[in-house]
């Protein structure tokens, strides 16, 4: 395949960005579409010129490290995936066409500002987990399985929630630049297990605070979020974390 890329450019957080267009030629449709960044950083080394910066980490669908807007879409759309969007490490050239331009930009929200290129600082995110708290329930040894009954519904909502791998690609596509679905599934998977209850409405109170502070914007049902989660997180979640709230307030939180 012979493909053009169209790829943001921005020297640091202060710097003017740019689009710079590249071609490669020979890409083979079993290239992954990090590969392909791989090979392309290869060519820009060997000429002398500074490498496009992105990052990445196991590659394996399951650190949620790699994040690009591909084509106007966090992640790319591979077209074939019965559940939905993939992490950027999982998209394969096989995705696209012979002579396709393909334009490549990082996260874009006031709370992810710019490192290099396409990558993002999303140390927010983080800071809304660490806004949540502990859990004080002294668990102590690991105890057996059936001790503490979960009801089905509970534990499949929870772990359901709990499949989050905080990429920010809900951030990337939210016209607001909410983070109300990452935020509502770190509540959401603790506040439906027994372990999580005693804390559960002052962390809503707190992660949802911290959560503005970053500048992320509010939620307004549009749906993007969960259209791009590559982890299929249902938007119904972001309805759990809303009466979690509605109950914080009646109690005076």
């Amino acid at each position: 395949m012979k493909i053009k890329l169209r790829i943001w450019r921005q020297a640091g957080p202060e710097a003017e960005g740019v689009m710079k267009e590249y071609e490669l030629v020979g890409v083979q449709e079993d290239t992954s579409f990090l590969e392909m960044l791989d090979i392309l950083n290869e060519e820009l080394f060997a000429k002398g010129e500074d490498p496009v910066a992105f990052d990445s980490d196991c590659r394996e669908g399951i650190c949620g490290m790699c994040g690009l807007v591909i084509n106007g879409v966090p992640h790319g759309n591979d077209g074939a995936s019965p559940k939905g969007n993939t992490p950027t490490c999982q998209l394969h050239m096989r995705s696209f066409k012979d002579g396709d331009t393909i334009t490549i930009e990082p996260w874009r929200s006031k709370a992810f500002p710019v490192i290099k290129d396409l990558v993002v600082n999303r140390s927010a995110l983080d800071r809304i987990i660490q806004a949540g708290g502990y859990i004080s329930v002294n668990t102590g040894a690991a105890p057996d399985a059936h001790a503490t009954p979960v009801p089905k519904e509970n534990a499949d909502r929870a772990f359901e929630a709990a499949n989050c791998i905080g990429c920010g690609a809900c951030v990337a596509a939210c016209p607001n630049g909410s983070a109300m679905l990452f935020t509502s599934a770190k509540v959401t998977h603790l506040g439906l297990l027994p372990q999580g209850k005693p804390e559960n409405l002052m962390r809503v109170k707190n992660m949802l605070l911290q959560h503005d502070a970053e500048g992320f914007g509010g939620c307004t049902n549009f749906g993007e979020c969960a259209a791009v989660c590559p982890k299929q997180i249902p938007l119904e979640t972001i309805s759990v974390l809303n009466r979690q709230l509605g109950k914080a307030v009646l109690k005076g939180m």
